[in-house]
C-alpha cells in the first residue's frame, strides 16, 4: 500500500478549507492536482473519501476516519520533522503565527526585529484577526502561535497567561452619551456604540457590542474603530494603550457608568503539544514575552 504524506495533506486541506479550490489555493496547486491526488488515494483505499453529490465537499464516514487518522500520521511526521531540525541545529523554513488586534502588537513587531537583526532565515507570516477569526485562522493555517483574549480549552493545546490588557469606555469630548450618564445597559441602548465585528467567516451574525439589542455600527479594526470615535460616531471600548494622549488632551472623554467604565481582558499565547515548537518559533515566544512583561 502506497500512501504519501502529500496525498495527507490534501485531504487535510480540503476537509479545512471546505472545497477542493479552496485547497488548491491554499496549497499551490492546480485543482487538478488536487482531485488527482484524492483519487489516487481513493483507489489506493478501495473507498469513497468525499460524497461528490452536492457542491460543497463533504467526508464520508470513511473518509472522516481516514482523515482522523491521516492527522495522526502528518502530526507525527511534522514532530520527526522538528526533531531532525533540532538536531541538524537548523532553523525551521517558515513560522505562522495568529494575533488578536485588540492585542498590542509592539511585542510581535520587538520579536520581527529580533529575529531579522539574528538573520535568523526563517520566513514568517504574522495574521491579525478578531474575535472567533483568530481561533479559525490558527485551525485553518494549521499555525504554530496563536496569541488571542479566548481560546477553546484542548488537551492537545498548552496556554502560556500574559500580562492583562487595560479597556476603557470612551466618547468624544461633547457627545451626548457623557452628560446623560452615568449609565447601566439601559440608559446606553439609545446611543450608538461603534464595535469591531468577529471577523470569523463562519460567524454569520455574532453580535460584539456592549449593549444587546442596542444600536452599534461595526468596523474592521481598532485603528477604524479609534478614528471613529474620535470623530463623535458614538461610544465604545478602547485599549488605554491607545487612548492615553487622547484622555489626556480630552478628545477622547471616559464614559460614566454605574458599573466600571474599565475593564481588563487576558491575553494567552497558545502553542500546540503535538508539534514542538523549532527554533525560530522557540526565540520568537522568548521575545514576545520577555517584551509583554517588561
Amino acid at each position: 500500500m502506497r500512501i504519501t504524506l502529500d496525498a495527507l495533506e490534501t485531504l487535510d486541506a480540503i476537509a479545512r478549507h471546505g472545497s477542493f479550490g479552496a485547497a488548491a489555493r491554499a496549497l499551490h496547486k492546480a485543482q487538478s492536482a488536487v482531485s488527482y491526488s484524492v483519487r489516487q488515494l481513493e483507489e489506493t483505499l478501495g473507498v469513497d473519501l468525499f460524497d461528490r453529490s452536492s457542491y460543497r465537499a463533504r467526508l464520508t464516514p470513511e473518509g472522516a476516519a481516514v482523515l482522523e487518522e491521516g492527522r495522526a500520521v502528518l502530526s507525527r511526521a511534522r514532530r520527526l520533522e522538528s526533531m531532525a531540525l533540532e538536531y541538524a541545529g537548523g532553523w525551521e523554513p517558515r513560522l505562522r503565527v495568529v494575533v488578536d488586534g485588540v492585542l498590542p502588537m509592539r511585542p510581535i513587531m520587538q520579536a520581527l526585529l529580533t529575529l531579522e537583526d539574528e538573520k535568523v532565515p526563517t520566513h514568517v507570516q504574522v495574521s491579525t484577526e478578531f474575535l472567533s477569526g483568530v481561533e479559525r485562522r490558527f485551525e485553518r493555517d494549521g499555525a504554530e502561535i496563536m496569541i488571542a483574549k479566548d481560546w477553546t480549552r484542548d488537551p492537545l493545546l498548552e496556554g502560556r497567561e500574559l500580562p492583562a490588557e487595560a479597556l476603557v469606555l470612551v466618547a468624544a469630548a461633547g457627545h451626548p452619551v457623557l452628560t446623560a450618564g452615568p449609565h447601566d445597559l439601559d440608559s446606553l441602548r439609545p446611543f450608538l456604540e461603534v464595535s469591531v465585528h468577529d471577523s470569523s467567516e463562519h460567524t454569520q451574525s455574532r453580535d460584539t457590542n456592549t449593549v444587546p439589542g442596542g444600536r452599534v455600527f461595526y468596523v474592521s479594526d481598532f485603528q477604524t474603530k479609534h478614528d471613529a470615535l474620535r470623530l463623535g460616531l458614538g461610544y465604545g471600548w478602547l485599549p488605554t494603550r491607545l487612548t492615553g494622549p487622547d484622555l489626556a488632551s480630552g478628545h477622547l472623554v471616559e464614559v460614566p457608568h454605574r458599573v466600571s467604565s474599565r475593564q481588563s481582558l487576558t491575553p494567552w499565547l497558545v502553542t500546540r503539544r503535538t508539534e514542538p515548537l523549532g527554533r525560530t518559533a522557540r526565540r520568537f515566544v522568548e521575545v514576545v514575552v520577555a517584551a509583554w512583561t517588561a
